[in-house]
């Protein structure tokens, strides 16, 4: 059983990935463009959003639901992110509830644009071996218009493409799976379905794509199929990598722990192993962000082989009732506040957050996507007309108003019958 659950394990690290390069210095050509968009933050500010990722990272690990296989892959950057756009535009205690799953409760919204601003440009990279593509959206009902302080904050500081569509249009679902499917390299196709709820108006839409070359690369001719042993006792057959190799590693009486490294060493992917006759769900429940961080100090060099799997996933899920249960649960009711997104007096709410994510991991490295959409909504109001169809039985009365009495009263089950004679 030694190498049992050890998919799992994988994608448990594996969303790491995108908050892992955050010791890294920032390119000065981001910040500068950062700049060309009238947005001014100092090269770390993305430190004071970094823990938060973290934790929100690991609070999400416990609430969503395992695939049929049992694996999940999420994306904690890309979910904290969208939800910081929303975040411009909340007010009262929807406000202070996404400040809470994003445990940025001290921090001033403009001072959270500038964190959000620099963990942006950190995390892009474009070079040999390693790329990080970050991209924002903003689609907006035509017949409405974003508030402009929202506008300028979110294309400014997310560099938010700002875009219309008509949700009756058959075109416009298709047209948003197209910037989905380009800012993901064609990853992810999908992350919504025609036809689009009438009542949509506002889509924010945050994709991160990841592709990166092992340090230390696989050698593929010594891929060989072996068993890799499921949580109930069976076994399946997958092609599993092997490698010698000098890696930062920990080991402690629970679990063996490795780092493999992308490009420069600038990222990494962290593959936790629990021993013989540990438990995975152990495993879990001490996972938390100071565990994490504790953890992470005692990884130190030493040779030795690793076998693991190749694998490629992917995955989806609802998380509103997921934030509902950590915290957030006005935004997705009749008592939401978002007064600064539209210039319209209409009530809004949010009616779906979803994440799609992809990963592909094999010899030479790993690719990784992930896209995180919050549709806005107009809240149920009260119409202005009414419909009844009474086709089924009905009960009804004949009363005398002025005299306040019933006159007659029954019920019809079967009103054909009643027009015979």
């Amino acid at each position: 059983m030694k190498k049992k659950m050890m998919r799992f394990l994988i994608v448990i690290a594996s969303l790491l990935l995108f908050v892992t390069a955050c010791g890294t210095d920032v390119d000065d050509s981001s910040v500068n463009e950062q700049k060309k968009n009238n947005t001014s933050f100092a090269q770390d500010d993305y430190k004071e959003i970094t823990n938060s990722n973290n934790e929100l990272a690991f609070k999400l690990l416990k609430e969503v639901e395992k695939d049929e296989q049992g694996n999940v892959f999420i994306s904690p950057t890309s979910l904290f992110m969208a939800l910081s756009m929303v975040y411009n535009g909340a007010d009262g205690e929807t406000k202070k509830e996404i400040a809470e799953i994003l445990q940025v409760s001290g921090i001033e919204v403009d001072d959270l644009n500038k964190a959000n601003a620099s963990l942006l440009a950190m995390l892009t990279k474009e070079s040999e071996r390693i790329t990080v593509d970050i991209a924002n959206s903003v689609w907006i009902n035509d017949e409405f218009h974003f508030q402009q302080e929202f506008e300028k904050d979110v294309s400014d500081f997310y560099q938010a493409e700002m875009k219309e569509f008509n949700p009756m249009d058959e075109q416009a679902a298709k047209t948003i799976n197209g910037w989905v499917e380009k800012e993901t390299q064609e990853k992810i196709k999908e992350i919504v379905e025609n036809p689009l709820n009438p009542d949509l108006v506002m889509m924010l839409l945050n994709a991160i794509y990841f592709n990166g070359e092992w340090t230390y690369e696989f050698d593929k001719n010594l891929t060989e199929i072996r068993e890799f042993f499921l949580s109930d006792g069976t076994t399946t057959q997958i092609p599993f990598m092997n490698r010698r190799e000098n890696f930062l590693y920990m080991e402690n009486d629970d679990f063996q722990a490795v780092s493999l490294p992308y490009g420069d060493g600038e990222m990494s992917m962290k593959v936790f192993l629990p021993k013989e006759g540990k438990s995975l769900t152990d495993f879990e429940n001490a996972l938390s962000n100071e565990q994490w961080r504790e953890w992470d100090k005692q990884f130190s060099q030493q040779e030795g082989i690793v076998n693991m799997p190749k694998f490629k996933m992917e995955y989806e899920i609802e998380l509103n009732s997921v934030l509902q249960k950590l915290g957030m649960p006005t935004a997705f009711t009749e008592k939401a506040e978002f007064p600064k997104l539209i210039q319209e007096d209409a009530p809004l709410m949010i009616d779906k957050v979803k994440q799609k994510t992809f990963i592909d991991v094999h010899e030479k490295g790993t690719e990784s996507a992930a896209v995180t959409s919050v549709e806005v909504v107009l809240t149920s109001a009260p119409a202005d007309e009414f419909y009844m169809d009474i086709n089924r039985p009905f009960f009804f009365m004949i009363t005398d108003d002025e005299a306040e009495a019933i006159l007659f009263m029954g019920s019809v089950s079967n009103p054909k019958e009643l027009g015979d004679s």
